[in-house]
């Protein structure tokens, strides 16, 4: 494996992968806007005008000074994230597989040269000038 790895790296493929992984992090932000602004408003509003990411289970209750001020935060399981997490993680995958699919069909294919054919080995040569030695004689 580590062969492989290294002849990866000396084609000089590195700048491909550099390139790659900066526009994946582009797409990344432009998807999870997507998903953010666009996607999940439209969810929560078919699921009844639910936003997802205000789903919790509050395990315990924020402590609130007479001020106003929060002494102790709101100890929450936040579940509604984690289900913004898993459509922005299915957009992503399915959005990645379209752009994967499209450049492949777009690539043209490697030529493969067929191998010449096989020439006879030398225990088949030497077995020809033997036969064509007692043919002579």
């Amino acid at each position: 494996m580590f062969k492989e790895f290294k002849d990866f790296i000396m084609t000089g493929n590195v700048i491909d992968l550099a390139v790659a992984v900066i526009l994946a992090g582009a797409v990344g932000l432009v998807v999870n806007g997507f998903v953010n602004d666009i996607m999940m408003p439209i969810v929560g509003y078919f699921a009844g005008g639910m936003d997802f990411a205000d789903m919790k289970v509050i395990l315990s209750e924020a402590v609130v000074a007479a001020d106003g001020t929060v002494e102790k935060p709101e100890s929450a399981i936040r579940y509604g994230a984690w289900i913004n997490s898993i459509i922005n993680l299915i957009i992503v995958g399915f959005v990645l597989f379209m752009i994967v699919r499209s450049y492949n069909k777009v690539r043209t294919p490697e030529v493969v040269e067929e191998p010449a054919p096989a020439g006879p080995t030398a225990e088949e040569l030497l077995a020809e000038i033997r036969d064509e030695l007692k043919k002579k004689n």
